[in-house]
Parts: C-alpha cells; sequence; structure tokens
C-alpha cells in the first residue's frame, strides 16, 4: 500500500507539472510556461485528448464495445451472452470479455444501486442469470461480479467481504462445471485464493487445473503472480522465481517473456527517486524481455497492451523516450491496465507519463516526423 501511495504522490506532482514541460537543448526536460512555442505537445504526434481516453480496456475490442453499448442501452443480456458463446474458452479475450461485462455491471450497481422507486444498476445480469442458470458465460460474469464487489464494496478482513468471496467461491465452482474445458471459472478464482488464505497446497491445486486448460494464459499467470508477492502469501524471491520460469518455459510469441517485469512493479522500493535503480540489472533485464515478448506476440494478442502500458511506465522512468514513444503510439487511446488503473483517474495518470515522453524525446531530438508508426 506504501508503494500505491508513493506511485499516486508521484503522478499528483507530474499532473501539476505536465503543462509546463518542454524539450531542452541539453538532453534534458525542463520547465516552460503552458502554450509557450516550444512546449512538448502531445497532440502533435496523434494522441488522443487525455477526455477521449478509454479507461475501461487496455487495448481495442470493438465487438465487445458494441455489445456492451447494446446490454446497457437495453438492459437486454442476450448479446453478451451471444458474444461469449462465441468466444473460445482457450486464449485470453473470453477471460478479459468476462471481466469487462462484471465491471460494467459493479460499475452501473455503484451509480444507481437502486431504492424505492429505482431498480439497481446492472439488473441485466442479475435476469440473465434468472433466465438462462445454464448459460457458461452469465455464470462465470455473475462470479467475476461477486469477486469485484468484495474489493469494491467491503473491507478486507470483515465478515461482509469474508461472505461475498465464498458466495463468489461457489459461483466459480458452478460456472466450471457447466463449462468443463473453460479455464476462466478457475482463474476468477484465483483472486479468492488471495483474499481468503489459501494454502500453499489448495492453490497450487487450483493452479494445476488452470494449466491443465491453458498452460500458457497470460493473464492467469499475472493472477497467480499475485498470490507469490510479498504483499499477498509470498515474497519478493517467490515471485521473482515463479515469473522468471514462466517467462524460461514460454514458448516462441508468448506474452510469458514478460511476467518478470510485472513482478519488478509489484516490488517496487518505496523510494523511487533513486536513478540507480531504473538502470539497474534486474529492471533493465525485466524491460527487456518485456519488448521482445510484445515483439514476437501475435498482433492481435489482447494481452499486449497490457504489456505495453506497464513498458511505458518503466521505460520513461528509466529515460528511455524513444522506446517509450514507440510503446505509446501503439497503445494510445486505451488506459484501462497497469499502472494507470491504481490510481483514481487512469486517464490522468496515463496523460502525465506520455506528456513526459514526448518531452523526453524531443530533448533528444526526436519529432512526430521521426517517430515511426
Amino acid at each position: 500500500m506504501e508503494i500505491l501511495w508513493v506511485l499516486m504522490a508521484l503522478l499528483m506532482l507530474g499532473a501539476a507539472l505536465a503543462p509546463f514541460l518542454r524539450r531542452g537543448r541539453t538532453g534534458g526536460i525542463r520547465l516552460t510556461s503552458p502554450g509557450a512555442p516550444d512546449a512538448a505537445d502531445p497532440a502533435n504526434y496523434g494522441f488522443a485528448l487525455q477526455e477521449e481516453l478509454d479507461i475501461r480496456m487496455p487495448g481495442p475490442d470493438q465487438d465487445l464495445l458494441d455489445v456492451l453499448e447494446v446490454v446497457q442501452g437495453t438492459q437486454n443480456w442476450k448479446a453478451a451472452s451471444q458474444l461469449l458463446a462465441g468466444t473460445p474458452a482457450e486464449g485470453e479475450l473470453r477471460w478479459q470479455r468476462v471481466q469487462a461485462f462484471a465491471g460494467a455491471a459493479a460499475l452501473e450497481l455503484a451509480q444507481r444501486p437502486g431504492g424505492v422507486s429505482e431498480a439497481p444498476g446492472g439488473q441485466w445480469l442479475r435476469v440473465w442469470r434468472a433466465e438462462a442458470p445454464k448459460d457458461a458465460g452469465g455464470a462465470a460474469v455473475h462470479a467475476e461480479f461477486l469477486v469485484q464487489q468484495a474489493f469494491r464494496t467491503a473491507t478486507p478482513g470483515t465478515d461482509e467481504h469474508r461472505i461475498i468471496l465464498e458466495e463468489a467461491k461457489a459461483a466459480c465452482g458452478a460456472a466450471a462445471l457447466l463449462a468443463p474445458g473453460d479455464p476462466v471459472p478457475y482463474i476468477i478464482e484465483l483472486a479468492i485464493a488471495r483474499a481468503l488464505n489459501y494454502s500453499r497446497a489448495d492453490f497450487d491445486q487450483l493452479w494445476l487445473k488452470i494449466l491443465d486448460r491453458d498452460p500458457q494464459h497470460m493473464g492467469a499467470h499475472l493472477a497467480a503472480l499475485h498470490y507469490a508477492t510479498e504483499k499477498w502469501h509470498g515474497s519478493r524471491e517467490q515471485a521473482y522465481a515463479f515469473a522468471e520460469a514462466a517467462a524460461a518455459r514460454a514458448p516462441q510469441g508468448s506474452l510469458l517473456s514478460a511476467l518478470p517485469l510485472f513482478a519488478v512493479f509489484d516490488h517496487l522500493p518505496e523510494v523511487q527517486t533513486v536513478s540507480s535503480f531504473w538502470q539497474s540489472e534486474v529492471v533493465r533485464n525485466a524491460i527487456e524481455g518485456a519488448q521482445f515478448a510484445v515483439h514476437s506476440a501475435r498482433p492481435d494478442d489482447p494481452m499486449a497492451a497490457h504489456v505495453r502500458h506497464l513498458l511505458v511506465f518503466f521505460l520513461v522512468r528509466s529515460e528511455r523516450w524513444g522506446e517509450a514513444m514507440q510503446q505509446l503510439v501503439a497503445v494510445d487511446g486505451h488506459v484501462g491496465a497497469l499502472p494507470w488503473t491504481q490510481s483514481a483517474d487512469p486517464a490522468a495518470a496515463y496523460a502525465v507519463f506520455r506528456a513526459m515522453a514526448v518531452a523526453g524525446y524531443e530533448a533528444n531530438g526526436g519529432s512526430p516526423a521521426t517517430l515511426p508508426h
């Protein structure tokens, strides 16, 4: 938690300075007044305005956005069911879409909790479960919704938190029975395993069920990594070992080579102002592994955006401006990923780092004309 506060403080400071960033002739970032002719301007690179950034997803999924619009506009669940029924169980896309539908329902409920004269938000999910109890997609979305509710609305360690998580665990079991080959219900349970303090043996048993169904699932590995961190039930050494082992056995084209970067992020030092940390071998190797991963991954791999967003954070902090700009070109427009989602305003957090990347890039002679697209 201390790390999160340090990051948020850094972002708040950056937000105050972003309008004043300029490119300097000495290769560094200097300050100028807002609107000055030589102030670095992300718009010159075709980047989206801050208010246009989509905070719902890390990257584009137009089919999902279209269905979400229909479901939320009509409060009819059938389009969501059809989309998930047509999404393969293997791969990352089904897991991301289940998360997105559950998140949409949770957000609706938070905005409209309901009352005497108003139905609660997310009613379409309740109707979906009632009208189609054997629908595997609806069961998975309901399980993920309960997990999100446990962390959104209940204080960890309280009876309420535990009760919601136990209900979510039962929902995961029901979803798994409806789709025996689908790893998603078990991936959802990984968050429950952390919060309910599964024993190592119970966690390993759950993890093996996922590996039997999709051994290369990047999202599952990210969820399992959290269990091994020192913030939960492991240590820095255990998390690094888990991430490095997964990266070492990753086949060509797998994003698992990027997992060590997420392990480093989960264990950032409380004081991050020492430049030597960002130049350290651990950070450098993790960055290189992540860069290799996104370079060799399929262009349509839905998890690539997650890796690229985290690369932006590390490359900016390491003052590797040109490399950061290349990642920004690939992901700009969507910011629903780490580290931005740890901020109360993900779009603002992302925009600060983007402005720093542009300023640093131009300070070292870069321009829109020299940036490959």
